[in-house]
């Protein structure tokens, strides 16, 4: 049954953020809102509301480990399968060097995340200090866009990406994606922790596993499509965007709500993981090469070995024989 349920919850997280980023694109287009701040904002965090929603629900029911774990684990996920598999499909970057600035970010981001938690706990100062170069971030991004003409790889998103038409059903699409969030969270989340109590793993694999790799399906469903459409772009705007979005707004609002424990499993591997694969983009970025079908490869196949290392807790054996 919990199985049932959890299968059950992903569905409707998936759902959920499918409405929300549809009624939010349809309003800001219909708004005559620049595609870019569409982009910047609404498309990177309806993307990461399951993260968002499943962490804070996680955080108040005193499972913290499922909250980090969803995190981390959205973020390995998104790098490796969200733009690996769209790579094998089609060049997943044909324009990487145009988010140079947003990868250094992202793995600034990750190296921040690492420096608060050291400790073992997020606490409420530190997710403001996160949430507060969120909103920083998006500022800077939107003044940085004025008097640019329109991305293509955003307007390119809407192709990717249809949003329903009419103000009216686009107004009802963003309450509708919001609930079944929720909704989804709810059911999910006592699903998750009773079967890593029945199987005898820890809330962090199941965060990691299960629900970091389920909470990525809205960005990897985005990101498949555009590459199928060839719009390369498309994906590696969502992974980075995505990513930023988990670390300083879902962790920093998270942390805001209720301080995060972060164990030492995580502390002393996922997060080292975490940081090794945004530096996987960063010669992507600085040489102007695309991630072709021979990366998308190599990447799918780190996300293999990376799951089958928790299912084979391997982060414990790194724990027992960490030389610090």
């Amino acid at each position: 049954m919990e199985y049932l349920q959890l299968i059950g919850g992903l569905i409707v997280l998936v759902a959920g953020g499918e409405l929300l980023v549809r009624g939010s694109v349809s309003i800001s287009r219909q708004l005559r809102v620049s595609p870019l701040i569409i982009g910047l904002t609404v498309v990177a965090f309806g993307t990461s509301t399951p993260e968002l929603v499943v962490s804070v629900g996680a955080v108040l029911s005193g499972s913290s480990g499922v909250a980090v774990g969803t995190i981390v684990g959205s973020n390995i996920t998104n790098v490796l399968l969200v733009l690996g598999l769209p790579a094998m499909i089609y060049t997943a970057g044909s324009r990487i060097s145009s988010v140079v600035r947003d990868v250094d970010l992202m793995l600034a981001a990750s190296f921040l995340m690492l420096f608060f938690a050291v400790d073992g706990t997020v606490e409420r100062w530190q997710g403001g200090v996160l949430f507060g170069l969120l909103l920083a971030y998006i500022v800077a991004s939107i003044r940085q866009a004025r008097g640019r003409p329109p991305s293509e790889s955003i307007a390119d998103y809407d192709d990717a990406h249809p949003a329903p038409h009419g103000l009216v059903t686009s107004l009802m699409f963003v309450p509708a994606g919001i609930a079944a969030l929720w909704a989804g969270s709810y059911v999910l989340l006592p699903a998750a922790v009773d079967i890593a109590l029945s199987l005898g793993v820890s809330e962090k694999v199941v965060g990691v596993v299960m629900v970091g790799v389920g909470t990525s399906f809205p960005e990897l469903t985005t990101s498949v499509v555009a590459a199928i459409r060839r719009h390369g772009d498309v994906a590696i705007g969502n992974v980075v965007g995505s990513n930023l979005f988990n670390i300083l707004g879902v962790l920093g609002v998270t942390a805001i709500i209720a301080p995060v424990s972060v164990g030492l499993e995580t502390l002393r591997f996922d997060i080292w993981v975490m940081i090794a694969t945004s530096l996987l983009l960063i010669p992507f970025a600085l040489r102007r090469r695309v991630v072709g079908r021979a990366g998308g490869i190599v990447f799918v196949a780190m996300f293999a070995v990376y799951i089958a290392a928790e299912l084979l807790h391997v982060p414990e054996w790194a724990v027992r024989n960490w030389p610090l």
